[in-house]
């Protein structure tokens, strides 16, 4: 008989996922249906959208092989079955106080970044780069973590150095770039581009780095078909792009610069991005969404 999930203390609240408290030593983390844009939580789910973040780290989680957070696998006898397949029962582990991001082109807040100083994080590039430049080589592009309705801010590696000391921060980059060049040789035997990823950190009882929350899924990477891939051009993406694109567009009579909250979105943009992160789970991982767990009705 599984537990129900109200036996669970609620610890916490993210954008995306609820934390609750197994035990001591363990914790549950649940990956809603929730999508966030423009730094707003929207009021109209994504159906399957938290299982397919589930499903996605977990295939990372057993790729890989580095150590992780994960206590249990997918259908632990300790997750309730009204969030099956959703749900990881991990370890309760003390977190970097930093987001360890890895960029293998130029997009988002390292363009920006770029154009105004011609570098990313401190880190100097060549001139001449443009939207979805490949880099020369990944960058290690740390950010601070902000709260929920803010914006995380890049910062240089010294910073990094001032949170968590010289030894942390080394070992942290390199762990960084070297999950992202794997995801990236994955990704790129499978047809599509990693460009840039974000990951998270816990430290174990002897100070070792714990690969921790979601690994290098839809909503903490950006996912490009390589057989579209233009520079010069902002790409596809195999994540919130659709929704984003409605939200800008001349039909949700959303105003951005106003910052008020976003419209409730459409049935076929919903069902249109539930579709694309499905796509990407099953491209990355080679396996079949409808053979993941479900809820319990």
């Amino acid at each position: 008989m599984r537990p129900t999930l109200e036996s669970y203390r609620h610890v916490a609240s993210g954008k995306v996922r609820e934390l609750y408290e197994i035990d001591d030593d363990t914790l549950l983390m649940v990956s809603s249906d929730r999508i966030s844009a423009f730094d707003h939580i929207l009021t109209t789910p994504i159906p399957d959208k938290g299982r397919v973040l589930t499903a996605m780290s977990f295939f990372w989680f057993d790729t890989l092989g580095v150590p992780n957070h994960l206590a249990g696998d997918a259908t632990d006898e300790r997750i309730p079955g009204s969030v099956l397949g959703r749900s990881m029962v991990v370890r309760r582990l003390p977190m970097l106080p930093v987001e360890c991001v890895a960029r293998g082109y130029l997009t988002g807040s390292g363009l920006l970044d770029y154009r105004a100083t011609g570098a990313v994080c401190g880190i100097a590039l060549p001139t001449g780069l443009d939207e979805a430049s490949q880099l020369p080589e990944p960058i290690f592009t740390p950010a601070s973590k902000a709260d929920i309705g803010d914006h995380d801010e890049n910062i240089d590696f010294d910073a990094v150095v001032a949170k968590v000391g010289p030894d942390v921060a080394q070992a942290a980059r390199a762990l960084t770039l070297d999950i992202y060049t794997r995801g990236v040789d994955l990704a790129r035997e499978r047809g599509i581009i990693l460009a840039d990823t974000k990951f998270e950190f816990g430290t174990d009882a002897d100070g070792g780095l714990v690969l921790a929350d979601e690994v290098m899924t839809p909503d903490s990477s950006r996912y490009w078909d390589a057989q579209t891939y233009t520079p010069g051009q902002v790409q596809p993406s195999f994540d919130k792009q659709i929704v984003r694109n409605w939200l800008t567009g001349p039909d949700s009579g959303w105003d951005k610069a106003a910052d008020g909250p976003p419209p409730p979105l459409p049935d076929d943009v919903a069902e249109r991005t539930r579709r694309r992160y499905i796509d990407a789970y099953e491209r990355i991982s080679g396996l079949s969404f409808d053979d993941w767990p479900k809820e319990e009705q």
